[in-house]
């Protein structure tokens, strides 16, 4: 009698995979293991990775790389298990946080610790590409970050002739590109980052006659930037379900408009984060709900929607105003908000509302926010479409927060600015 014995190889030990841009008659094409890939990506940093692939996406992206190879590795390994691909981004430093790239020696470490890293997790096989520093030209000045990021992408593949380069960039810039194309030829692809100006990459792309090959690495709700403020400077955010159809639009008229030249995108954001509001960014509730935008997301992946919808926001109204109508109220006065909210699957819905103090975080570029506590013992009625409550006794800016749940873990949010003041 023969004893077989069955060893369980990781993936992390496996071999890598190749993955190439290549010229076509038409323009590029993204190739894995030769063959075509089309990339159905999201941004992610944290959360359950296994509810992309139940959606049907097949790739994420990072904006940094575990130094902790145990971590790093069972990310990878996790993605490679759900047959999800990873554009590991590696951490080069912005100049905007104070980082001199006239410093030949602080450029070289940093140029070490890059090399160090993808030694580390060159040959996994979920590995897809190299993403050589996020918006390093956000409020950038000195050009030679670009020089050491051609450096950097030289020396990828010298060591890693499997996966390509590339860098973000924040927005677009006609020069920026061609400082990019100048300085750092040897990226294989470049990667543009929009938000409500995506809808125009279409008619920069043709201005400037750009020809080479790109990814959308980040791109999604409109961001705060680029949106009406009230009188006091509070952004006014949008509804999940406008949020939705922004991002329906953005797939359909930017991301799947350029088969051939826009090779692969990453949806923002796969989790949720503070960023001015806990809602903004996020295609998920801090509590865990996914919204109408991870629906159209999952139509344009599979063909298809999910089989439940999430339900949407029809309309808001605090005081029987909107959000741009700059809401004043006195403090501690009662006062009602409402909302219209409807749900595809016709669902049971159930109401909660909630007040935060206006964020006053001046950080820029996806910085790091602290979240803001609720205001306890405002509401009289906080379960139901309409809410009573008081408003704070203290002056200042404020913001209410509905959200609305189907009981099958998704959500609709929608928030309205108001001000406190004295008569």
């Amino acid at each position: 009698m023969s004893l077989i014995v069955v060893l369980y190889l990781p993936a992390s030990l496996a071999d890598p995979v190749k993955v190439s841009v290549v010229k076509t008659a038409e323009g590029y094409q993204l190739l894995r293991a030769g063959e075509p890939y089309v990339v159905k990506g999201a941004g992610f940093s944290q959360g359950d990775m296994s509810s992309l692939a139940k959606f049907g996406g097949n790739s994420i992206r990072t904006w940094h790389v575990e130094e902790d190879l145990e971590k790093g590795m069972a990310l990878l390994d996790q993605a490679q298990a759900l047959g999800i691909t990873v554009s590991l981004c590696l951490n080069i430093a912005r100049e905007r946080h104070g980082f001199d790239y006239n410093d030949p020696e602080v450029v070289k470490k940093q140029f070490e610790q890059a090399k160090d890293a993808v030694q580390m997790y060159k040959d996994h096989p979920a590995l897809l590409s190299w993403i050589i520093g996020n918006e390093l030209n956000y409020d950038y000045r000195n050009p030679r970050v670009y020089d050491a990021v051609n450096d950097i992408a030289l020396m990828i593949h010298d060591i890693d002739p499997y996966h390509p380069t590339t860098t973000t960039i924040a927005g677009w810039n006609e020069d920026l590109v061609g400082v990019i194309g100048t300085r750092a030829p040897a990226l294989d692809f470049l990667s543009i980052q929009m938000y409500g100006d995506l809808i125009n990459l279409p008619r920069y792309i043709k201005k400037a006659q750009f020809k080479g090959p790109y990814f959308v690495t980040e791109w999604g709700a409109v961001g705060h930037w680029e949106v009406g403020k009230t009188a006091w400077g509070a952004p006014i955010e949008a509804t999940s379900s406008m949020k939705a159809n922004n991002y329906r639009k953005s797939y359909e008229k930017v991301i799947a408009s350029a088969p051939h030249q826009a090779l692969g995108n990453y949806v923002f954001l796969w989790g949720q984060k503070q960023e001015r509001t806990p809602t903004w960014y996020g295609m998920f509730l801090e509590s865990g709900e996914t919204t109408e935008s991870i629906d159209v997301v999952a139509r344009a992946w599979n063909g298809e929607w999910p089989a439940n919808r999430s339900p949407g926001i029809k309309s808001v109204h605090l005081a029987s105003r909107r959000g741009r109508d700059n809401i004043y109220l006195s403090p501690s006065k009662k006062y009602s908000a409402k909302v219209k909210a409807f749900d595809p699957d016709k669902d049971t819905l159930t109401y909660a509302w909630s007040i935060k103090p206006e964020s006053d975080s001046v950080k820029h570029g996806g910085d790091f926010e602290q979240g803001i506590a609720d205001l306890e013992g405002l509401f009289t009625a906080s379960q139901t479409p309409k809410a009573s409550f008081r408003a704070p006794s203290k002056t200042g800016a404020y913001r209410i927060y509905v959200y609305v749940y189907d009981g099958n873990g998704a959500a609709a949010h929608a928030n309205i600015p108001f001000f406190v003041r004295a008569k």
